[in-house]
């Protein structure tokens, strides 16, 4: 049956939800009344149910897309997604959040959920990126270089350090021997994209999958220093999922050929 990826990325986004009210119970994404679809082991081991995944927010295109093939695939699984920031995910999971499956955007991050026993089993590394230099489409205020992110005289985004977009930045900025100019640090790296895609910030420092979701509202600069911006995006099933099974599955989706080749085409590079 063909899927119809605009439907399902309205309802998933819109069952995106804070941890404080994260359930099982959710209404599903296509706004039928919340009765709760059995789970995996209900069902004699075929997937189904509700499976919630948080990923980091330069996977929201990618993560959508893959979901929504997944739910074509197995009839009765909805996919709950939650994009933001790596920390800020990881955060959640530490603090109880009722969670299936973790996509990271560094192993450092992903560190804070295995090192408090959340996890089962090791991370595996599903696809890697690497950090450009975003600008507003045409370039207005003509920069060049990551020489220009440390100019005062532009105004500049850049992801606060603590999540991984921001470390990466920062090792960027230190192999250079520049200090950036950041007038604006954001919690995720969409966030500071779409700083620029609205002609708020003149460059910004974001992956460049990100560029390339943007379409023609931004364009990207490559950096002689990205290679101190790559950081690996660690998967990894949760050790309290409420759908093991139902998770399983869909880690090995993602880990699997349709994974690969959406991400491959998203730009990250597969390991």
């Amino acid at each position: 049956m063909a899927h119809d990826p605009t439907h399902s990325q309205t309802g998933r986004r819109l069952a995106l939800v804070s941890v404080g009210i994260l359930t099982l119970g959710m209404t599903a994404c296509s706004g039928d009344d919340a009765v709760s679809a059995p789970t995996t082991a209900e069902a004699g081991g075929r997937a189904t149910g509700d499976i919630v995944v948080f990923a980091a927010a330069s996977l929201t295109d990618t993560f959508t897309g893959l979901a929504g093939d997944f739910e074509a695939e197995h009839p009765g699984t909805r996919i709950v997604l939650n994009f933001a920031g790596s920390s800020a995910l990881a955060q959640q999971i530490v603090g109880g959040a009722p969670v299936d499956v973790l996509a990271a955007a560094s192993p450092v991050t992903m560190a804070r959920v295995t090192d408090a026993g959340l996890a089962a089993g090791e991370p595996s590394v599903l696809a890697r990126n690497r950090l450009e230099i975003a600008v507003p489409a045409g370039n207005p205020a003509g920069v060049t270089g990551l020489e220009d992110l440390a100019d005062e005289d532009l105004t500049i985004a850049l992801c606060a350090e603590e999540v991984p977009c921001g470390a990466a930045s920062v090792r960027v900025f230190e192999a250079a021997g520049l200090t950036p100019a950041a007038d604006t640090f954001e919690q995720d790296v969409r966030a500071a994209l779409t700083k620029v895609t609205l002609g708020e910030v003149d460059a910004a420092l974001v992956y460049r999958t990100d560029v390339r979701a943007a379409g023609g509202a931004v364009e990207g600069l490559d950096l002689p220093e990205s290679g101190e911006g790559v950081t690996d995006y660690p998967l990894v099933l949760l050790a309290d999922a409420p759908n093991p099974a139902g998770a399983q599955a869909f880690v090995d989706y993602v880990l699997g050929e349709p994974g690969r080749e959406a991400l491959g085409a998203a730009g990250f590079e597969l390991p």
